[in-house]
């Protein structure tokens, strides 16, 4: 895997926003598109792929049953079901692109579950500091995070994409609620804030020890975290991985994100040439996260294998 990564896709809300929704200040964030126009996760799905992705994650970063039942006025049941939906449509858009584009040269895709922080849900910025969890215990942690994880691999997911991990108590609940589906695999990515630290404050280094604790994590690493912080967050943590894990890698574009209006346009930095050194630091899964799109990815894809 080392020699060809998988090409992971980018935003989902970058691209359903380029395609004219709403989704700044949404509670539900790009889950919402979910119940209102299911085929527009599906087509964003398959742009993705056709650009050049190994890997689809689902549109439930910022979903939950008790978010669905809230804001939607769904029954859980109901909610569950759309939950289950995200995991269907990827699905969808899987099997039509291996029916009509799959070439010799392409993996055939993978659909990873996405499973935000429970600061997504709380919807106040928090995924990217962590907070929460210093007033949660790690049962709490497990009991909201259950729901999702089982209606995720219920609907048959290829794997969990436990991502923007904001707090080392949270990676520990998570891999522990993990044990409960035994067949499960999954990547746990964290949230960053400088070279040396995740957004709580702990060591990177010692979140990837956490996560080298487990078997069923097939990779650990960085998302929605500047580019230029990737390989020095790398570097700090390498002797803590396990052999037998691969890093994951898929930072946002580096431009700034304030809570109350979104993005700040800026020059984007371009993550695909630092992506090689990535590459070399022996990551196998790598991609992007907000503000990264389609077209971002089909330049990914070629430099990486261009590099191979």
């Amino acid at each position: 895997m080392a020699c060809t990564p998988f090409i992971l896709d980018g935003g989902m809300s970058t691209e359903l926003e380029e395609r004219g929704f709403h989704i700044q200040g949404d509670p539900l964030w790009s889950a919402r598109i979910l119940y209102t126009n299911p085929n527009a996760v599906k087509d964003a799905h398959y742009s993705f792929l056709q650009c050049g992705s190994d890997v689809i994650t689902t549109a439930t970063y910022q979903a939950s049953i008790e978010g669905f039942t809230k804001h939607l006025g769904l029954k859980p049941e109901e909610a569950e079901d759309l939950m289950m939906s995200g995991v269907r449509l990827a699905k969808e858009a899987a099997a039509d692109f291996v029916a009509s584009c799959l070439t010799a040269d392409r993996k055939v895709p993978l659909v990873a579950g996405s499973v935000g922080p429970f600061g997504a849900f709380l919807h106040d910025g928090s995924e990217y500091t962590g907070l929460y969890a210093s007033s949660m215990s790690i049962e709490e942690l497990k009991n909201w995070h259950r729901p999702q994880i089982r209606c995720l691999v219920a609907a048959g997911v290829d794997l969990l994409a436990l991502e923007t991990i904001p707090s080392l108590k949270e990676a520990e609940a998570l891999v522990e609620l993990l044990r409960e589906f035994p067949d499960a695999k999954a990547w746990l990515s964290f949230s960053c804030k400088d070279a040396q630290s995740i957004s709580d404050g702990n060591r990177f280094a010692k979140a990837v020890q956490v996560a080298s604790n487990s078997p069923q994590l097939v990779g650990v690493g960085v998302n929605c975290s500047p580019p230029a912080l990737v390989k020095p967050l790398l570097e700090s943590a390498k002797s803590h991985k396990s052999a037998d894990m691969s890093w994951v890698v898929y930072p946002n574009s580096g431009e700034d994100w304030d809570p109350s209006t979104g993005w700040k346009p800026e020059k984007k930095i371009p993550f695909t040439e630092l992506s090689v050194e990535w590459k070399e630091q022996g990551a196998s899964w790598i991609g992007g996260c907000c503000r990264i799109s389609p077209a971002d990815i089909a330049q990914l894809k070629s430099r990486l294998t261009n590099t191979q």
